[in-house]
């Protein structure tokens, strides 16, 4: 009697299809991660969608109804110009958003790569990273971003050079200690023996390797940077009116709190920390995702 064929052994999941379904697992099992999520996509969406979901021009003014309370036409109320709240803060999404985004993108080449060198090579690239990012580290970091705003001008593009420059030291070190961990690594070995170059060993193997990591970074800095982008924004170097922004809105409206217009501050001021707490929060899941001993 002839026997069975065997039956084909089972196909192991891709390690992508393998991340993916521990991050379904880590999000499902976490109500505080999958609300992070959330509210990312939340911000998201009005990053994108802003213009065209605001109930009103952000940029429409109505002296008759400046400083209106809460109202079913206006619910966050109006500013002293007469200027919908709810429209103003929708839209500043968008920017500030853009702002964190391109800094920490901006940072994460910059300084993630600065590292990744410093932290293969050893040597002089070492010393001349470390002493950048100790120099940079010599000062008050928000202190350094007004000076270098002030320096070169309140523009978009300067507060995003001024937020990558102070988060370089950050990024650098994180990049260089995973590196200088992982160049004598087995699999680091491995890609040498093959006849692959030092450069080549360097951005095709330690540098996808330690991705995971500076990716939870960078959702940690975003909060910093919008904070950043907003403080600047507080004193007076950020973005210029009337262009709506969460820093501005709050400084515009902290001098109507003593009089009782308590909402002109606070909503934007609850936007701000909104987005900040979302993107702490995200960083925390991320770690979970990318963490391989969660890994089942």
């Amino acid at each position: 009697m002839a026997e069975n064929p065997a039956l084909p052994a089972a196909r192991a999941p891709s390690p992508l299809a393998a991340l993916l379904r521990h991050a379904r697992h880590v999000v499902g099992e976490n109500p505080v991660t999958a609300m992070a999520f959330g509210l990312f996509f939340l911000l998201l969406l009005c990053a994108l969608l802003g213009p065209w979901i605001a109930p009103h021009d952000p940029l429409a003014s109505d002296t008759a109804r400046a400083l209106a309370p809460p109202s079913l036409s206006n619910p966050f109320g109006t500013d002293h110009l007469g200027r919908d709240i709810l429209s103003r803060v929708i839209v500043a999404t968008r920017l500030d958003l853009g702002i964190a985004i391109c800094s920490v993108a901006l940072v994460f080449v910059l300084g993630g790569l600065a590292g990744v060198a410093a932290g293969f090579f050893g040597g002089w690239t070492d010393r001349i990273v470390g002493r950048i990012a100790d120099t940079i580290m010599a000062f008050p970091l928000f202190v350094l971003a007004m000076g270098i705003v002030a320096a070169l001008g309140n523009t978009v593009t300067n507060i995003v050079i001024a937020t990558a420059i102070v988060n370089f030291p950050l990024y650098a070190r994180i990049a260089r200690a995973e590196a200088a961990v992982r160049r004598e690594a087995g699999y680091v070995q491995a890609a040498r023996l093959t006849g692959n170059g030092e450069w080549r060993v360097l951005l095709g193997t330690i540098l996808p390797n330690i991705l995971p990591i500076m990716a939870v970074q960078m959702s940690l800095t975003m909060g910093y940077a919008i904070l950043n982008a907003a403080g600047l924004s507080f004193i007076g170097l950020g973005i210029r009116p009337p262009m709506p922004e969460w820093g501005i809105m709050v400084a515009e409206g902290a001098a109507y709190i003593v009089s009782g217009e308590w909402w002109v501050a606070l909503f934007p001021g609850l936007a701000l920390m909104l987005a900040v707490f979302t993107f702490n929060l995200l960083g925390d899941g991320l770690r979970d995702i990318v963490d391989p001993q969660r890994r089942s």
